[in-house]
């Protein structure tokens, strides 16, 4: 790496031509050609949406109110990309509640529809005021897409801003983290939008990109940059101290980064469409975001020269003192978990299992509209056919057979008669007459608990797993159960279904590098078990938040609900990875210390020591980063910010700043051990370098010299 350090520093104007026009190129091209994310759902699949209308006081469907809807309705089915619309005042029309308050149209899109289309009717029903009625719009077409403000970078950056100042005390310095990550982050973006073009990306790609590429971009060129200025105040040269601080901060983030990689490409092996494309654009984000601080970042070093210390600073080098940063708080907290390593880790490990205890609660369904904020027409049209219809009525379950023979059909007949006597059914609804010889059967049944409910959840359950199965036993007879509700439900199934495996194959993947990095057996098992900890911490989290409601309002995103079935496996992968990182940075430091004098004391104490600033800075910077955005009003997008937020403050200030150096301080010389035949057989990877931190002070005129006429 230190090899990389030199060019860059020998072409440090050439490095940021090519990261400037490869952005700018790619930008042109993206903007040209515009992005084509796709959520997986067919091109020719019609949209629907309801226009719902309920009367202040007294009949929602008399005379006087139809006057004046029938205009609008008629308008509506006349306006471009309108298939069809279905009024309630046709024959047989379902679509009045019972006690005549409510009503509702449905309007049936074209396939080929655009947005300006749905638009302008969804217009033309806001602008609507007839006396004593309220209208207001739901369902699939009138659903606002999924997006988040800008202000949610834009704090995460700024709350990033002002920690490096704090932290750095120069501007240029606090500055080169954000610049560095911005340019992978922006480069990534572009990319993302044109390889949407040839596969198959959704919407959300993008947001977590963003998400995730600003948080380690940021953080790994903290790491270097941290570690350059420390060789810099230690007398060397630019050129030297750049080299030094990407020979060993450097190799730690491409070894993170890569780690951070895997663990988002395990996704794959879900063979989920939507975490695929999320888990592709997310880890090329962070590839080049990895490449921005190992490229980019040693070029606008060598040009910035000393100008990346404090003024303070320069002046001590133009006056000849070659200093190390103050590290005494640290050194004094790492002191304290060495002298009692037991008491450490036991009070660390009782408060992470207390806050991982609510993760046990957690239930895996997609949030429905009566979620949402009360604000939103789609949350007063849900409320609306609720209250006029029934809870279960936003998500009813649709009963498929097929019924081939008379045998099958007079199954499904007696299967029918049985269903209103199921616990949790409302009212079962004959979509059509059955026929003999017809082929296929169904009926509508109407839960009587809202589509998101755990009442809901277990009616789906128990018709699947018990009533059907009996139905369908000696006939030819096959039920299916189908809608929103029922295919939401297979979909939380199958996917937390899925959550061990991939804990499984990232957990062993992870222990393999580590085993590779730092030749020891005990150190990547118990990080390994430290990790899963920290991604019960973030369930229990957003089980605290966004399930059982604690705090909610403050996020925006309306009321408590199921956590929305991607998120716990995004959060898997993800702080999977980040976890991997942290471990990587704090145990690399001390494995730096153990290879000099194979002395574990010194070794973990001093690495905690050097680490605990940086990985402190770090956290805090990732923790603004995830809670800007899960304050942006997305509820996938908040899940996912704020257990990632909470996850990472927790892992850096308990996990790796207590509960780590007190198990190996506790294991002692055992933390290095590696059978003799596999270490044998193990290819040598070193992600320390050649940390010198402690030789003589090279070029120091030299530096003295930048320092003076370098401010």
């Amino acid at each position: 790496m230190s090899v990389l350090a030199r060019w860059c520093h020998a072409h440090r104007i050439a490095v940021v031509l090519v990261w400037l026009v490869a952005a700018l190129g790619l930008g042109a091209a993206a903007l040209t050609g515009g992005a084509a994310f796709d959520n997986g759902t067919a091109a020719d699949q019609a949209k629907t949406g309801n226009i719902v209308w309920t009367s202040d006081s007294g009949s929602g469907v008399d005379r006087s109110v139809q006057d004046q809807l029938d205009p609008l309705i008629a308008d509506i089915g006349q306006q471009r990309g309108v298939a069809s619309v279905k009024s309630p005042n046709q024959p047989a029309s379902q679509q009045i509640s019972a006690d005549r308050t409510t009503a509702y149209a449905t309007v049936t899109f074209a396939p080929n529809a655009d947005e300006a289309a749905i638009e302008k009717v969804k217009s033309l029903a806001e602008n609507a005021r007839i006396e004593g009625v309220s209208i207001a719009l739901g369902g699939q077409a009138f659903d606002d897409p999924i997006s988040i403000s800008i202000w949610s970078e834009i704090v995460g950056v700024g709350a990033a801003l002002a920690i490096l100042l704090l932290m750095f005390r120069s501007l240029w310095a606090g500055l080169l983290p954000i610049i560095v990550a911005v340019a992978g982050v922006l480069t990534a973006l572009f990319a993302t939008m044109l390889l949407s073009h040839v596969m198959t990306l959704p919407d959300t790609t993008p947001t977590m990109g963003a998400l995730i590429g600003l948080g380690v971009g940021i953080d790994y060129a903290l790491f270097i940059v941290y570690r350059h200025r420390r060789g810099l105040m230690r007398g060397r040269c630019v050129r030297d101290s750049i080299a030094q601080a990407l020979d060993t901060s450097g190799r730690a983030v491409i070894f993170a980064g890569l780690t951070v990689v895997v663990a988002l490409l395990g996704m794959l092996t879900l063979g989920v469409q939507i975490l695929s494309g999320m888990a592709l654009g997310a880890a090329l984000t962070v590839l080049l975001t990895m490449l921005s601080a190992t490229t980019l970042l040693p070029a606008i070093v060598s040009l910035l020269g000393t100008r990346v210390l404090g003024r303070g600073q320069r002046a001590q080098l133009a006056a000849g003192r070659h200093e190390a940063d103050d590290e005494g708080r640290w050194k004094r907290w790492a002191d304290s978990v060495a002298e009692r390593p037991k008491l450490t880790a036991l009070v660390a490990f009782l408060l992470l299992a207390a806050l991982a205890l609510p993760a046990l609660d957690i239930r895996l369904g997609s949030a429905d509209a009566g979620s949402q904020p009360e604000s939103t027409s789609s949350r007063q049209a849900y409320d609306m056919l609720s209250d006029g219809f029934g809870p279960g009525f936003n998500g009813p379950v649709i009963l498929t057979a097929d019924t081939p023979d008379s045998q099958s059909l007079s199954a499904f007949d007696r299967l029918v008669s049985q269903l209103p006597a199921v616990e949790g059914v409302e009212r079962v609804e004959p979509l059509a007459p059955a026929r003999t010889g017809q082929g296929v059967s169904s009926v509508t049944i109407i839960p009587t608990g809202s589509p998101q409910s755990e009442e809901t959840a277990k009616l789906v359950d128990h018709l699947r797993d018990n009533l059907l199965p009996r139905a369908e036993q000696g006939t030819s007879m096959h039920v299916t159960l189908a809608g929103v509700t029922a295919s939401n439900a297979d979909f939380a199934s199958d996917l937390s279904s899925k959550i061990p495996r991939l804990l499984a194959i990232i957990s062993i993947l992870g222990i393999v590098l580590l085993v590779l990095a730092f030749r020891s057996v005990l150190i990547p098992a118990v990080g390994a078990v430290l990790n899963l900890i920290t991604i019960a911490i973030a369930f229990g989290a957003i089980v605290l938040v966004f399930q059982r409601g604690l705090g909610i309002d403050l996020l925006g995103v309306g009321s408590a609900a199921p956590i929305e079935p991607v998120v716990p496996v995004l959060i898997v992968g993800v702080m999977f990875g980040l976890s991997m990182d942290y471990q990587v940075f704090l145990v690399s430091r001390m494995h730096e210390e153990w290879g000099r004098n194979k002395n574990n004391l010194w070794a973990v104490t001093v690495g905690q020591t050097h680490t605990a600033p940086v990985l402190a800075a770090a956290a805090s910077i990732m923790f603004c980063v995830f809670a800007a955005f899960a304050g942006g009003g997305v509820r996938l997008i908040a899940q996912f910010g704020l257990g990632l937020a909470v996850a990472v403050l927790f892992d850096v200030f308990i996990v790796r700043m207590a509960l780590v150096p007190a198990i190996m301080h506790t294991l002692g010389k055992a933390n290095w051990w590696l059978p003799k035949t596999l270490d044998r057989r193990l290819p040598h990877v070193s992600i320390e370098g050649n940390g010198d931190d402690n030789s003589e002070l090279s070029a120091a005129r030299e530096t003295t010299a930048e320092a003076a006429g370098g401010s």
